[in-house]
């Protein structure tokens, strides 16, 4: 086993290494991903065709925020894969604000994962009405960003301006098929990264493939 600035760890597993986080809650599964016991301690494989921010770390990832104590906001939950990983990151002291509006997903996201993990704050509320979370307190160190709207990039920018502190990180997941499926993948990319100059230093663009497919992640950090 591989550690990783304890933040996630490279364990063997069936002949091959591959990615893990230790478990928040031993025995307790998410989305039957496989549990390894290593000396006494339980980690969970994290698989990259299943979260994004996995796919990011397999294709060279350069930056990685998320540790002990960290405060997320996560916008886009779903059935709360990725932010279950990285509720085992951030640990009992950090805590992951994580947004979904499709009620059907969030009573899944509160019944698999929440109810589980008292570092998530689960928040059911559209994500472009970031004035009306009211359990957010104070500000965040990561704004993280997976949303199927063509209006993407805008609603992350508005979230990072009411929540995330100067010097903050962004991650933001750019599905080009949601914003226009005429246009390149590549150019798509390219045009939501120009509208993130203003406010950020763009720090790293990342294609998702092949775990998913017409996917970007833009890592970008607040400007002081």
């Amino acid at each position: 086993m591989e550690e990783d600035n304890q933040s996630f760890f490279w364990i063997k597993s069936e002949g091959q290494r591959k990615l893990a986080t230790e478990n928040l809650v031993p025995g307790n599964q998410v989305y039957k991903e496989k549990l390894i016991v290593k000396k006494g301690v339980e980690y969970r494989l994290w698989d990259p065709f299943r979260s994004k921010l996995a796919a990011a770390i397999m294709n060279e990832l350069e930056y990685f925020p998320f540790e002990n104590k960290t405060k997320v906001l996560y916008l886009g939950a779903s059935t709360g894969t990725t932010v279950s990983h990285i509720s085992d990151i951030v640990g009992p002291s950090g805590i992951v604000f994580a947004v979904e509006h499709a009620s059907r997903v969030a009573r899944d996201f509160l019944d698999r994962v929440a109810s589980h993990r008292s570092n998530i704050m689960p928040i059911l509320q559209d994500a472009r009405k970031p004035k009306e979370y009211f359990s957010v307190f104070g500000k965040v160190d990561v704004v993280y960003v997976d949303i199927a709207q063509p209006d993407q990039t805008k609603i992350a920018i508005d979230n990072c301006e009411m929540f995330l502190k100067k010097g903050g990180y962004f991650f933001l997941v750019i599905k080009t098929r949601s914003i226009d499926v005429t246009k390149s993948p590549r150019k798509i990319i390219e045009e939501e990264i120009e509208k993130l100059k203003s406010n950020f230093d763009i720090l790293q663009s990342i294609d998702l493939h092949p775990y998913d497919k017409d996917h970007g992640m833009v890592v970008a950090r607040l400007k002081n």
